[in-house]
């Protein structure tokens, strides 16, 4: 008998990462791809992107290597927030209540198998924009910035794991997220899983870690809308001595327009021309990509990746630390 779908959770609410370089990563963010400051405090920067409608979807921490912070997820209601929360405890993977942070309410926190450290939350602050940035696009939260090429709202996050089908399980038995494409290796294990709790094809993705390591991140991801804009910030990026690690081109898994770049602290960005494919079956399939067809799934169109695509990401969670914070 197929288990009842779990609905509770609602979005991908922010992600924090960690910097060694502050100043960079903050210069990165802000004046490249336009993205905004909503408040800076102790070692940590608050941003959102121009359609970002919270507070903030982006927290960037001072610490001494680069690395994921925390992934933050907005449940459906708040019995939804009491519901998770029950299930997460019974997981043993629990870590128990924080009173918030700015710009949300409490959040019960939790990690993966791996140790990615995630939370769950009802309880936001809307964005606010003062007079000289009201739109008279009155769907939009704030006037487009004048300035980078300005991202529209974050899209996911991808998380390297020493266990992709572990991970990913956990996500769908104890969140609700449903499996839309994945990778089966002839070995029997998980080459990648890309998940959602939305027409999105992923919030979250899990790849395997070459290194076997656990806890690592592999990149947050923003979304443009407009592909052509890859191309601009490519040129953009070129010219200030941004690495472009790949891209632009095109994923065959999620079909969706890419380039990868490391940012100044040494955290993998990725950012989305379109928005790929939207998901509406209420009893979708995942899709399954094997070793003799991935590579249409990993490079539709483009110059194939690096190898460093699959190795590097940022240190494993017990090497990384906010300088100060919470």
């Amino acid at each position: 008998m197929e288990k009842e779908p779990i609905f509770d959770v609602h979005q991908l609410a922010h992600v924090e990462i960690y910097t060694p370089n502050p100043e960079g990563t903050l210069w990165f963010f802000r004046d490249l791809l336009g993205m905004e400051v909503t408040k800076q405090e102790g070692q940590s920067v608050y941003m959102r992107a121009y359609e970002d409608w919270y507070h903030h979807t982006l927290k960037i921490t001072e610490a001494a290597k680069p690395g994921l912070g925390h992934v933050a997820w907005r449940t459906s209601s708040p019995q939804a927030l009491e519901r998770r929360f029950k299930a997460l405890e019974a997981s043993g993977l629990g870590k128990g209540w924080t009173d918030g942070d700015l710009g949300h309410g409490p959040a019960y926190r939790f990690t993966t198998p791996d140790g990615h450290l995630m939370e769950i939350l009802w309880e936001v602050e809307y964005y606010q924009p003062p007079e000289d940035k009201k739109t008279p696009l009155l769907n939009r939260p704030q006037k487009r910035p004048l300035r980078g090429i300005p991202v529209r709202r974050l899209d996911h996050v991808n998380l390297l794991a020493s266990d992709v089908r572990v991970n990913r399980t956990f996500m769908m038995d104890h969140l609700g997220f449903r499996l839309r494409e994945y990778i089966a290796l002839k070995n029997g294990s998980e080459g990648g899983a890309w998940l959602s709790v939305s027409p999105l094809v992923h919030e979250i993705a899990f790849m395997a870690d070459g290194k076997g390591a656990k806890g690592r991140l592999h990149h947050v991801c923003y979304w443009y809308g407009y592909p052509h804009e890859l191309n601009q910030i490519a040129d953009i990026f070129r010219e200030v001595g941004i690495k472009i690690e790949a891209g632009p081109g095109k994923h065959g898994i999620s079909q969706a327009m890419f380039m990868y770049v490391l940012e100044p602290g040494g955290n993998r960005v990725e950012l989305f021309g379109d928005p790929g494919y939207l998901i509406f079956d209420p009893d979708w399939k995942p899709i399954r990509w094997d070793e003799e067809n991935l590579d249409a799934g990993i490079i539709w169109y483009g110059s194939p990746l690096p190898a460093e695509f699959f190795l590097y990401g940022t240190p494993e969670v017990e090497e990384t630390a906010p300088v100060s914070g919470d």
